[in-house]
């Protein structure tokens, strides 16, 4: 059996397969240690974190980590020294305002022409029928097949008349 390297009791040997101490807050508090995790892949859907041990380190060190999409890893080279040469040249004016450049003249804006209603893609009659077949309590894709058009203009007219109230 092994034994507590702290306080010397007998292990689980489920523990002693993975640890070398027990779980007496004592013991955690002296021997438990903190694990080091690292950010290797972000995106909108999930991010993907690593333990931080030799092996990661190694990883990251070969480029597996990567992004290919990223000419290099964080910033560019170029920023800092543009933002050290903005630092020293606001040093270098002790405090006083830089001249502001004239505005650049721009023209005023054209007035945009009033826009004719848009034409609906399909015709009146199309339309009455489609929402007489509605209120009798008919799916799109029946209606569809009744007046012959796809069944997404029939949705398209039930959901314009909606937005008219006339449903």
């Amino acid at each position: 059996m092994s034994k507590c390297i702290t306080c010397g009791t007998e292990l689980h040997p489920e523990r002693a397969a993975k640890y070398n101490y027990c779980m007496a807050p004592e013991c955690q508090a002296k021997n438990a240690k903190g694990l080091t995790i690292a950010v290797v892949g972000m995106n909108k859907a999930a991010e993907e974190f690593v333990i931080l041990d030799e092996a990661t380190k190694a990883d990251l060190a070969s480029g597996r980590y990567h992004d290919q999409r990223r000419g290099s890893f964080g910033t560019s080279a170029a920023e800092p020294a543009a933002r050290a040469a903005a630092v020293a040249t606001a040093r270098a004016g002790q405090g006083t305002m830089p001249a502001r450049r004239p505005a650049p003249a721009t023209r005023p804006p054209r007035p945009r022409p009033a826009s004719a209603p848009t034409r609906k893609p399909w015709s009146r009659k199309q339309e009455k029928l489609a929402l007489l077949y509605n209120e009798q309590g008919l799916r799109p894709a029946e209606i569809a097949d009744k007046l012959g058009v796809s069944s997404y203009l029939v949705t398209q007219i039930i959901l314009a008349a909606k937005n008219r109230g006339k449903l």
